[in-house]
């Protein structure tokens, strides 16, 4: 529960955006125009459920147009406020340009708990749903182009996908009017763990960045690291699981709605996952300590905490007690304003979310752009690439004959380098570029101007600064 003196989440964005552009010399009309929220959309529309009407009220943000289509996911939650979307939607501004994908910001959400409605009933909401922003052109290929978000996935994407394309039947585009669909659907191979896979590729920077290390007082690699994770979902799965898998991350504890599991030998994430899924928590987990107040553990000892779940998790009321000296933020907003300047006064770096978790959006740009060349990635390439890798190949096996015994290839190296890269590959090479070019151009801020003092501020100024040049490009 967040103090009653927190400032709202909308608050808070407003606050960090006021702190970077004070940093910067905007004539005032401009700042204005990047700050403020173009439109939003409000509907309410009723579908006929359980042998009854029932109402449902949804909200679609346009935060900024300097580049269109404007994109942003659609969260299904019962918390869900035209506040909370225009948050959303701002930070989806700041994020694309970060990250430079082509978009402008937008967000939407609807006021509903999916878990109280079977698939079916799912359906008919989403697809109505879809039939009202679609005819406001607020779902669009070349105007806005929402995502999956909290509550929402690969099924819900490919019902607005499908609903779309039946009310606009000769646009050769359709697909591209939503991302996040599934591979069969007109989907892109790595989309379902874009953003954790961003979260590990921006911490793998982060530890490529020593003066980053030194400010957050840590050593080394990301192998032995302790780990607490905060919500277990889609994003903070993924996260974990490659950051434990392949980084050699410990995994300390995990932070669900029932409680909070801790071992300091690690956990290991694919189990503590199969039992959410059978048991709907993590009480009962058997190899851990189960806490009750899950909260609490958010303060205890580790070197990377990731708030994986709500806004304002970390507030007022906490932050004081928060020991880790490293925190990444791979859900949006989960540290309020307030909590920001107390952990800053405590030495604690923070990787912000607008970098952190986009990888979402970086691989949803991909995913649109493949729809709209009608092409899977690879296929023209992958092929041709084998073929002069097999050149050389036979140049390698030539000279191995002739040297005998003194030199040999091994048989993994002609396996990999023989494989031309498919999709899922180049996806992630292209996530891993895009998360190491933006880390640099906030990283030479932070380091480099006297006057930031902390990756949130260079990731807003490196934004903002992008959306400036934008809009005067369009002469304002």
């Amino acid at each position: 529960m967040q103090p009653k003196n927190e400032p709202t989440f909308r608050q808070s964005v407003d606050m960090m955006f006021n702190r970077a552009v004070a940093k910067m010399d905007l004539p005032p009309g401009l700042e204005e125009k990047i700050r403020v929220c173009n439109a939003t959309y409000t509907v309410r529309f009723g579908v006929r459920l359980r042998g009854q009407i029932q109402t449902f009220v949804g909200y679609r943000s346009v935060h900024s147009e300097h580049m269109e289509p404007v994109k942003g996911g659609i969260r299904y939650a019962t918390e869900v406020n035209q506040d909370e979307v225009e948050a959303l939607a701002a930070l989806m501004t700041y994020k694309c340009a970060l990250v430079e994908a082509p978009f402008g910001g937008s967000k939407g959400g609807l006021c509903i708990d999916p878990r109280q409605y079977e698939e079916h009933e799912l359906e008919l909401i989403t697809r109505r749903f879809a039939y009202e922003l679609a005819k406001r052109d607020l779902i669009h290929p070349s105007q806005n182009v929402p995502a999956p978000d909290m509550g929402t996935g690969e099924r819900e994407m490919a019902w607005i996908a499908d609903q779309y394309a039946r009310m606009n039947t000769t646009d050769i585009n359709a697909r591209a009017c939503v991302t996040g669909k599934p591979l069969n659907a007109g989907g892109i191979s790595g989309r379902v763990e874009a953003t954790g896979r961003g979260v590990q590729y921006a911490l793998r920077e982060f530890f490529r960045d020593p003066k980053g290390l030194e400010k957050a007082g840590l050593t080394g690699k990301l192998d032995g690291k302790r780990v607490i994770i905060q919500g277990l979902g889609n994003v903070g799965y993924h996260a974990a699981k490659f950051l434990s898998e392949e980084d050699g991350c410990k995994i300390t504890g995990i932070i669900e709605r029932d409680g909070a599991l801790v071992n300091e030998a690690g956990l290991n994430v694919e189990n503590v996952r199969e039992w959410i899924v059978a048991n709907g928590g993590v009480t009962g987990y058997p190899d851990a300590t189960h806490h009750a107040e899950g909260a609490a553990v958010l303060g205890a000892a580790c070197d990377i905490l990731i708030p994986a779940a709500l806004e304002g998790v970390i507030n007022l009321g906490n932050a004081a007690g928060i020991q880790a000296p490293l925190i990444i933020e791979a859900a949006n907003g989960p540290i309020t304003a307030g909590a920001d300047e107390i952990l800053r006064e405590k030495g604690i770096v923070i990787i912000p979310d607008m970098y952190a978790n986009a990888g979402g959006v970086t691989v949803s740009y991909f995913e649109w752009v493949k729809n709209l060349s009608h092409i899977r990635f690879g296929r023209m390439q992958r092929r041709q690439e084998e073929a002069r890798h097999q050149l050389v190949i036979d140049e390698l096996e030539r000279l191995d004959r002739y040297l005998g015994d003194a030199w040999s290839m091994t048989p993994e190296f002609k396996t990999k380098y023989l494989r031309g890269a498919d999709e899922l590959e180049l996806v992630r090479s292209g996530l891993d570029d895009t998360m190491r070019v933006a880390y640099q151009s906030m990283r030479d801020v932070w380091h480099e101007r006297g006057d930031v003092e902390d990756l949130r501020t260079a990731a807003y100024l490196v934004s903002i600064t992008k959306v400036a040049a934008s809009y005067r490009a369009k002469g304002l």
